[in-house]
């Protein structure tokens, strides 16, 4: 069976462009007729813009989320012989960047239905040698951040937030990346917020943090020619910087359409015999994200779940199947685009086995595992 003449991708990122070429392309321009490619004043400007829409006092531009991260626990020297409370859900630079600095990662599972990281647990792994806490608002949902921000002031741990795919969500009026002590950000192509290319961005109300992040994202440089720390090349290309605020000014405009289309997925999932989701607290959740479940020829569905309040931005819609890679083979062959995120926890991988850890350690995380996947929303 060959597959239909024109199959749905799971992100179109030529359609997009398609809509704001003549704008991007003049700012591409802008950027070649300068030839200023390392720290033009399109840098300035994009970290400018991100301040004042994520309500934050410093943004500043990196070479991508991963090195974000990288770059915080660098300036809150963090290291050898400390922990560092994450999550096993995720991409693996978020455990990657801790053991970079020689610190370990220690895992709390994730709440069934929304995936994140369970907050209430974190208190039962807190230890004289935790250093920060890193929560990831996976797929664009934040984390339970009262719960964390609560541990964080009681016990005086930082948390990052990992908002790389999580760039337009909140809650009750404050945005991914400001509710810790510092934020890190992805503009990975297929984020809500993408560049032409790998970029990232560190913000913070911190100014010690940003004054040590600016250093070390400089070669640790102090001027020219004195290196004070040691740093690395995260700067974030000009180029990037310029694609980037010319789509700042739709973001708005493209979330609410992901949100709309995570709506329609929801109704239609609907008319095949779905129950009303319920949220963790036991109140109806966003209208965003519809029904909880259904079963269709014995093939159960769940969807994606909206806790409380908190504004879901939708950089991937994910639903959990029972026959996922069945399901996922079936739609291959129609031509309609899936992913899967994530095919195994960290624990489990192997690059992270001197860890210790063991199948059933994290027991959700590991169903997650076998039967997430991302459908396309664009």
């Amino acid at each position: 069976m060959s597959p239909p003449a024109d199959p749905i991708p799971l992100i179109d990122l030529q359609g997009q462009h398609r809509r704001i070429r003549e704008e991007v392309l003049a700012a591409a321009s802008r950027v070649a007729n300068s030839q200023r490619f390392i720290n033009g004043p399109e840098v300035g400007s994009f970290e400018a813009a991100m301040a004042e829409r994520l309500g934050v006092k410093h943004a500043i531009g990196v070479s991508s989320g991963t090195d974000a991260l990288l770059m915080v626990l660098m300036a809150m020297e963090i290291g050898a012989g400390d922990e560092v409370i994450t999550t096993p859900f995720s991409f693996i630079s978020t455990a990657e960047v801790i053991l970079r600095v020689g610190a370990r990662p220690r895992f709390v599972d994730v709440l069934p239905g929304t995936l994140l990281m369970r907050a209430a647990a974190v208190r039962g792994r807190l230890s004289s040698r935790t250093r920060a806490i890193i929560p990831v608002h996976l797929y664009g949902q934040l984390c339970d951040m009262d719960e964390l921000m609560t541990l964080s002031r009681e016990h005086g741990i930082p948390v990052i937030e990992d908002c790389a795919q999580s760039m337009g969500a909140g809650s009750n009026g404050t945005t991914a990346g400001s509710f810790g002590q510092a934020g890190a950000f992805s503009f990975f192509p297929s984020k809500n917020l993408g560049g032409w290319g790998d970029g990232g961005m560190l913000v913070t109300n911190d100014r010690g943090i940003a004054d040590r992040c600016r250093q070390i994202r400089e070669h640790g440089a102090n001027g020219r020619d004195r290196f004070e720390v040691v740093g690395g090349n995260f700067r974030l290309d000009t180029l990037q910087a310029a694609v980037l605020e010319v789509k700042l000014r739709y973001l708005d405009q493209w979330i609410e359409s992901r949100r709309s289309a995570a709506r329609t997925y929801n109704r239609l999932f609907s008319e095949v015999d779905l129950a009303p989701a319920v949220s963790s607290a036991g109140t109806k959740p966003d209208l965003a994200a519809g029904p909880d479940q259904t079963r269709h020829s014995g093939h159960r569905i769940l969807l994606p779940r909206v806790d409380g309040d908190r504004r879901h931005a939708f950089n991937l819609f994910v639903v959990q199947a029972e026959r996922r890679d069945e399901l996922k083979a079936h739609l291959d062959l129609e031509g309609i685009g899936t992913a899967v995120y994530y095919p195994s926890p960290l624990h489990l991988q192997p690059c992270l086995k001197d860890l210790g850890c063991r199948p059933g350690d994290f027991p959700v995380a590991e169903e997650a595992a076998q039967s997430v996947l991302a459908l396309p929303l664009f």
